[in-house]
């Protein structure tokens, strides 16, 4: 019995959610597998055995450098377990494809989704060469096995020839008896099976040798008739009787007489076309998505790589990233069997949009799919390939007597330099897919290299920020908040301050550093509030925004309960700002509600002085609004005759980025209450902004 192996190098992973969930992903492996193979273990054996293999490819997508060769180890272990078949290894490539990515410790990093791609596919060659070696064993015992008959056959000839005819006759292989001028002697039915026509006795075996092969089976013949070893094996091609070539392995080895005298040559063939289709099988199915039967991302970009090099120089490529949009809401509610349909009607229906261009089509992963498209003159532009796509996707189709229709956005690159990297060129769509989805559906983004390079700086700040805030780098800075219609402090406005960025706040949203970061904001803001106001220096509201993830968190009632209980600040005192945009998010409106009903004073940012805007003053307890920058230096009649609205519903105004004395007096008389910019001087720190005031 084989027994179960564990690598030395293979430790499971320290943290307890992290083991549970290899242990239920190597579970569904062995359960998935021991419904379509046999093998000799029990089924808490064979447990055993997966957790362990699954231990060693987890630990090889942690190497660094990274080595594919234990996922390669596994596939050819899984062929020493015994009797494991091509849907034992489309069960384990399906298993391991999917649900190594949905492992906690592998989602972080895009580099895990490459290396993982690049395992399987090491999994999938293992298993192969193993599954071929134990093939060509198979067949050269068979072999010896004739070899050793035929000999004894010359011990006892009567009996021989009747025990050597029966096993070549049952035999799988082709076998031939060939005399010494080299004529068919004999044959067995599998070799008419194998060349499409039974050998006629007398023809030279020369004859069904195809011609590229002749030189090497000469040569064969040449070290057989002249003793130079038991037997000889080769390669070749055999003439099929409809004129095409079967691949084979020949063996050939001298037959004697009683007296000891060579008097035959006995050639076996091996049929090779079987195991040359296993492995083209094998081949494609690691380069292609079981599900639609679209390329997957690993042919995509090798594919990719090659259409770059030999890019029409004038008209290039163009890369697409599409993404369905709300295939999370059918899932959710007609059921994954109809996600499934949904994801085959759209291969099948970008398959026909685009084929009248060179392009390949794949799916990525979930409900992502990509297009690589090599550009002619007679090519759509993006726009319209978009608009073509969006408008066939929008004619629905039936699964389970449901119409669906779906849409995609999508993340473009186009004409990209041929020498790109095709991981980074990936990486680009996928960013311009994040870009066409913000807040949007059906559309479309076209990759800009100055906006990844203020991406990737962002991006990088992002990533160092705990350890700035950690040392001190980032601190609380105020500015004043003025009254348009006297010019005195009518409140003051906290923020976050970093040198190396103007958007602090913003790049901690992303991260979601925000979150402590923003609750720290507010107790360092009401702290000095209350420093100030006992020692009879400042009494004023104090003003803190709130990011998009901030006014969603559900623990901010909680968090400035918290501060304001620790400081000690009277809410009344205290002016929370929240997008107006986050209002539709029902975390958001409750918590405004709640923070408002504890007594702190609530101002909407962001807002446009438009009729949607407007009906959220009439159904929350709002007391300010911030209109934006854009706005503020628009200065247009509309807004102006808007700012009556907002004042007959109780509701003052505070206009933000004032710069000039020009814009200050253009909203004052426009009725505006309030102004914040930097008009009115730059955001201090504390001991500065006080000095300044007085």
């Amino acid at each position: 019995m084989t027994k179960p192996s564990r690598r030395p190098d293979a430790a499971p992973p320290e943290d307890t959610a992290a083991v549970r969930a290899r242990e239920a992903l190597s579970r569904k492996w062995s359960y998935l597998l021991s419904s379509v193979v046999v093998v000799a273990l029990s089924r808490d054996e064979l447990d055993a055995e997966l957790g362990a293999q699954l231990d060693a490819l987890c630990a090889a997508l942690h190497s660094e450098p990274f080595d594919p060769a234990p996922f390669e180890e596994v596939g050819e272990r899984l062929v020493a377990l015994g009797y494991v078949n091509e849907p034992g290894l489309k069960r384990t490539v399906d298993v391991l494809g999917k649900g190594l990515l949905t492992l906690e410790e592998f989602r972080s990093s895009d580099q895990h989704t490459v290396r993982v791609v690049g395992g399987i596919g090491a999994l999938t060659c293992g298993f192969t060469a193993a599954r071929a070696r134990a093939i060509l064993d198979q067949q050269e015992s068979m072999q010896r096995s004739l070899l050793k008959a035929a000999h004894d056959a010359q011990r006892d000839q009567r009996h021989s020839e009747a025990k050597f005819e029966g096993i070549a006759s049952s035999s799988t292989n082709g076998v031939l008896i060939v005399g010494l001028d080299g004529r068919l002697a004999w044959g067995n039915e599998s070799i008419s099976v194998i060349i499409g026509r039974p050998p006629e006795p007398g023809t030279r075996l020369v004859e069904l040798i195809a011609p590229n092969s002749i030189v090497a089976f000469r040569e064969m013949m040449e070290r057989v008739l002249s003793e130079r070893g038991e037997f000889e094996r080769e390669p070749m091609q055999l003439v099929r009787g409809d004129g095409e070539f079967a691949k084979v392995t020949l063996t050939a080895s001298l037959l004697r007489d009683d007296e000891g005298k060579a008097s035959h040559v006995l050639v076996m063939a091996d049929d090779d076309t079987e195991l040359a289709l296993l492995q083209g099988e094998l081949r494609r199915q690691s380069l292609h998505d079981v599900l639609t039967g679209l390329p997957n991302r690993q042919f995509f970009t090798t594919h990719l790589e090659t259409v770059l090099r030999r890019a029409d120089p004038e008209f290039g490529v163009t890369i697409f990233h599409f993404d369905l949009d709300a295939f999370g809401l059918v899932c959710n509610s007609l059921g994954a069997r109809v996600g499934e349909h949904l994801l085959q009607h759209v291969a099948r229906r970008l398959r026909a949009v685009m084929s009248h261009e060179n392009a390949m089509i794949a799916r990525f992963d979930g409900d992502e799919f990509g297009i690589v498209v090599e550009n002619t003159a007679l090519t759509p532009d993006v726009a319209t390939t978009m608009a073509t796509i969006n408008a066939d996707l929008a004619e629905p189709t039936y699964v389970d007597d449901h119409g669906l229709a779906v849409s995609v956005s999508a993340g473009v690159v186009h004409r990209p330099p041929p020498d790109v990297d095709p991981i980074e060129l990936l990486r680009t769509a996928d960013l311009a897919l994040r870009q066409a989805k913000r807040d949007r559906r059906g559309q479309w983004e076209l990759f800009h290299t100055n906006e990844d390079t203020s991406g990737r700086r962002d991006a990088a700040l992002a990533v160092v920020m705990p350890g700035a805030w950690e040392q001190g780098d980032i601190g609380v800075v105020y500015r004043p908040v003025r009254d348009l219609a006297t010019g005195g402090l009518a409140g003051v406005e906290a923020l976050l301050h970093w040198d190396l960025s103007d958007r602090c706040a913003e790049l901690a949203d992303e991260s979601g550093l925000i979150l402590p970061m923003g609750e720290w904001l507010i107790r360092i803001a009401a702290g000095q509030a209350q420093w100030w106001r006992q020692r009879g220096e400042l009494d004023q509201q104090f003003g803190v925004r709130l990011t998009h993830h901030q006014s969603t968190d559900a623990d901010l009632v909680s968090r400035v309960s918290k501060v304001l209980e620790e400081t000690g600040m009277p809410g009344a005192r205290l002016t929370l700002s929240m997008p107006v945009g986050v209002l539709g998010v029902a975390d958001a409106a409750d918590n405004l509600s709640t923070l408002a009903d504890m007594g702190v004073r609530i101002a909407l940012d962001d807002f446009g002085l438009g009729p949607r805007d407007l009906a959220w003053l009439s159904a929350l307890p709002v007391v300010s609004v911030l209109v934006p920058k854009d706005l503020v230096h628009r200065q247009d009649a509309r807004s102006a005759t808007l700012i009556p609205a907002v004042h007959d519903l109780g509701v003052n105004l505070c206009v933000d980025g004032v710069e000039t004395a020009e814009q200050e007096k253009w909203w004052r008389e426009a009725g505006a209450d309030l102004a914040i910019g930097a008009h009115y001087g730059s955001p201090l720190d504390a001991g500065e902004f006080l000095q300044k005031l007085g």
